[in-house]
């Protein structure tokens, strides 16, 4: 949840995606007479509005035909939900229920109103639905424009989808901004997940290994040019292949952001939002051995980031701006060395410390069988003896 929060800042697609899962759950475990009320929708064939005009509630006289939609989450158990023991009886209350609706808080309800204006749908939601109320502080958090934690839907999806949901609470409601949702998480951000992952080094750390390897480089190529004008013994040019084998050996490594001197230990620099605790005990790791962190404010900042991390998986609530938290403002005042020399943890992903091994040997690699030639031509110059 941090790198959807404070580097993609894309964190409301997860948000969503763990509200609807829970939600299709909570659904198939209501009664079935409070389940009729919100029949499945579809997008191609069903519950279509009368003629052309979008704003016209559908026909009632036709039932859809619908088995399982194709929209539907599926889920390891595939039987029929069983209605719990202690909830409402299969004979339905109206009345108990529209009471309990009623209780729909009248900011959402307003957001839902202006969402369905813009996307110029004027009439109002079926109210007796079962979860009417949750689905309306759901349009109002992630659905409505401006809202606080807007999804980044077309106008033409987010009209659609709105639509749906006038119609019926029905999970299939959310088949559309479910599949882009699904799509942006494991095509996007997972991916770009990992990459972040095995960077071991912060943007300024990482910035200055770039611009040390490539002042190494030209350093061996200086001394080169020097030694193949000088008049000294040619083997003298040998000392221009270490310049150029860290050069870019380092150089390649931090193309995939990772600093070779910290990987020496498989440990990596402390995030931004990580170095900044409240005093926490060293406690925090419950004495495990493999957590080496450097000083008492890595180990606060544990507790920190789990208290973070409880406010951003809430479902419903503020937006994902981070600009208020105390770090930001600490972090811009730290000196420039400190940012590129941070404290360090050590990575406790096996899994993320072999790939990165394997960055760093293909690094190596690579730099070998660019420094090795290079080497031996500038060897194999004859030298001019200008000085």
């Amino acid at each position: 949840m941090d790198y959807l929060v404070y580097v993609s800042h894309d964190a409301e697609n997860l948000q969503f995606w763990i509200w609807l899962q829970g939600y299709t759950k909570k659904f198939y475990a209501t009664p079935p007479a409070e389940q009729a009320l919100s029949p499945p929708w579809s997008t191609v064939e069903g519950l279509q509005p009368t003629g052309n005009d979008p704003n016209q509630p559908p026909r009632t006289a036709e039932k859809p035909k619908f088995g399982v939609s194709q929209y539907e989450i599926n889920f390891d158990q595939q039987d029929p939900p069983v209605t719990p023991a202690g909830h409402m009886s299969p004979q339905f209350d109206k009345q108990s229920f529209i009471s309990g609706i009623a209780n729909t808080t009248r900011s959402a309800a307003e957001s839902v109103e202006d969402a369905n204006a813009q996307a110029g749908l004027k009439w109002q939601s079926f109210t007796i639905q079962p979860h009417r109320s949750e689905i309306n502080r759901v349009i109002s958090h992630y659905l409505a424009p401006n809202s606080p934690r807007e999804l980044n839907l077309s106008h033409k999806t987010r009209a659609a989808v709105l639509h749906a949901l006038q119609h019926t609470t029905h999970p299939s409601a959310f088949s559309l901004v479910r599949d882009i949702v699904e799509g942006t998480l494991r095509g996007q951000s997972h991916p770009n997940f990992v990459r972040w992952s095995i960077c071991n080094g912060n943007k300024p750390r990482v910035l200055f290994v770039r611009n040390a390897s490539i002042a190494h480089v030209v350093g061996g190529v200086l001394l080169a040019v020097i030694l193949i004008l000088s008049s000294v013994s040619r083997w003298w040019r040998l000392f221009c292949f270490p310049l150029f084998f860290l050069g870019l050996s380092a150089g390649v490594a931090a193309y995939k952001g990772l600093c070779v001197i910290v990987h020496t230990g498989h440990n990596r620099n402390l995030r931004p939002w990580e170095q900044f605790g409240d005093g926490a005990s060293l406690n925090s790791f419950d004495n495990d051995d493999e957590a080496t962190l450097s000083t008492d404010d890595v180990y606060s900042m544990t507790n920190r980031s789990g208290e973070k991390r409880g406010i951003f998986m809430d479902t419903f609530g503020t937006s994902n701006s981070y600009d208020h938290e105390p770090w930001v403002e600490r972090y811009k005042k730290k000196p420039l060395l400190k940012r590129i020399f941070p404290k360090n943890m050590w990575v406790q992903d096996e899994t993320i410390r072999i790939l990165q091994d394997r960055i760093v040997w293909q690094s190596h690699a690579w730099s070998a069988m660019i420094s090795v030639p290079l080497t031996v031509l500038i060897v194999a110059l004859p030298k001019t003896g200008v000085f």
